[in-house]
């Protein structure tokens, strides 16, 4: 070991030496080369990356703008179309049921809601069949069961009022019952995983159109070029003793520029794009899937009824939606109203927690009735219009949840659409920037170079 100790130290110190004689001698072949070479090699060099960079980052602001498009065009379009698909059928069934309640001469008004209810759902099913996520097999597989489903319990609705009108009761085993099961058990669920892909692809557009990692690759690579013509501009001074290169110099604000407009653009997009999301569409759904749980407990108390069963089932259930619903630590009322900017979205929340309140109030009493078998009185308190039923609490807490999306709504499209108008011009501006980046680096070395000839 004592002998082998000197000669690995020697060896040690042979390799670095190598590799200082190898730095020397490529610096005197380039010193021995010339002025000329090194300024050819700088011109090629500033051009090349010059137009590199501006490929790459034409290319980056590209993806992020077409992201923040489709935001606007696409995702929030087709996600609303889903959200409003889930909320009519869901509605569609409380509103049937509702009806059949009242007697055989259903209201007018009753009947075209449900209508309607089943026209929007047809309306938003051909949409999002269009849209891009129609070729996934397992979405596709969801809008096939609403498509067949929907005619399956319409069908079933309508077999349940040529009873009703002949005057047979509606009863647990009635047809009601049964399409209000095939809602249940098939269209609701579908449409909620529908609903659950659509917004999973808004996600997705805004991620695209917010993201960092080639953004800050671009504002990398153009502060480098900023330091390379940097260098470059005081090695010249230094040999030349020319105080200004002009090409250069253009070259530097040309960079610089870009920099600037494209850190204020991408900024500016991404800070309203996520403000749209934060206080727009994150609260929308929240209230969205608010409303369509109070009309699943509007379901409950009214199949209770119509079951006349006993059953404490339908209470628990109602229960359950109410903890979900809130308002409470982490319910999505509370959530809503802690995301909703302020003004209408805001206060039409607060207002929905309080009539939500009354509702379960009222809601309550239902089930109590029903426990006693005091069938009249429950009957009426679910679909009577006093201030203090049970119909009339659910539709202040219905309208204020409808007021209350539509309010988030404007609010994400209102900064969706800001943050994708921030990346307008911006592409064509950083080529143009490119294009003088490459030519000023060229024109300002090329009269140096002609100076050696």
């Amino acid at each position: 070991m004592t002998t082998q100790a000197p000669a690995a130290r020697a060896a040690a110190t042979v390799e670095p030496a190598g590799n200082d004689r190898r730095v020397r001698a490529s610096r005197r072949s380039l010193r021995r080369a010339g002025t000329p070479t090194i300024l050819r090699l700088l011109l090629i060099g500033l051009v090349c990356i010059s137009l590199a960079w501006g490929a790459v980052c034409a290319w980056t602001v590209s993806q992020h703008a077409a992201a923040a498009t489709e935001v606007v065009t696409t995702s929030e379009p087709l996600s609303l179309a889903a959200q409003q698909m889930y909320q009519s059928l869901a509605d569609a069934d409380v509103t049937a049921t509702t009806s059949f309640l009242a007697g055989p001469q259903q209201p007018l008004a009753v009947r075209q809601r449900y209508e309607a209810d089943i026209a929007r759902v047809a309306t938003d099913l051909a949409e999002l069949k269009n849209g891009p996520a129609a070729g996934s097999q397992q979405f596709g597989t969801q809008l096939a069961a609403v498509a067949t489903g929907l005619p399956v319990y319409t069908g079933y609705v309508q077999q349940a009022q040529t009873y009703s009108s002949l005057g047979y009761p509606l009863t647990g085993g009635s047809f009601m019952q049964v399409a209000s099961e095939e809602m249940h058990l098939t269209l609701l669920p579908a449409a909620r995983a529908i609903y659950a892909s659509e917004n999973a692809a808004l996600d997705a557009a805004s991620a695209g159109a917010t993201g960092l990692p080639w953004m800050v690759v671009a504002v990398v690579l153009a502060i480098l070029i900023g330091v390379v013509l940097y260098r470059t501009q005081r090695w010249l001074r230094r040999r030349t003793h020319r105080m200004v290169n002009y090409g250069l110099l253009g070259a530097s604000v040309a960079v610089f520029a870009a920099l600037v407009w494209l850190v204020i653009a991408f900024g500016s997009a991404r800070i309203d794009l996520q403000a749209g999301l934060g206080h727009g569409s994150d609260p929308a759904q929240q209230l969205a899937q608010a409303s369509i749980a109070a009309q699943q407990g509007r379901g409950d108390e009214i199949l209770n009824l119509i079951s006349r069963s006993g059953s404490a089932s339908f209470a628990r259930d109602f229960q359950t939606i109410q903890r979900g619903i809130g308002p409470g630590p982490g319910t999505l009322l509370t959530v809503a109203a802690g995301s909703s900017e302020a003004g209408a979205g805001g206060d039409l929340v607060a207002a929905a927690g309080r009539d939500a309140h009354g509702w379960y109030t009222a809601t309550g009493q239902v089930f109590r009735l029903d426990l006693a078998a005091n069938y009249g009185a429950e009957t009426q308190l679910v679909i009577g219009t006093g201030n203090g039923s049970s119909a009339a609490q659910f539709s202040r807490l219905e309208s204020d949840l409808h007021g209350a999306i539509a309010a988030d709504q404007v609010v994400f499209r209102s900064h969706a659409a800001a943050g994708r108008n921030a990346f307008a011009g911006l592409e064509a501006g950083i080529i143009v920037a490119a294009l003088l980046m490459a030519a000023g680096s060229a024109w300002g070395i090329s009269r140096r170079l002609a100076e050696y000839r």
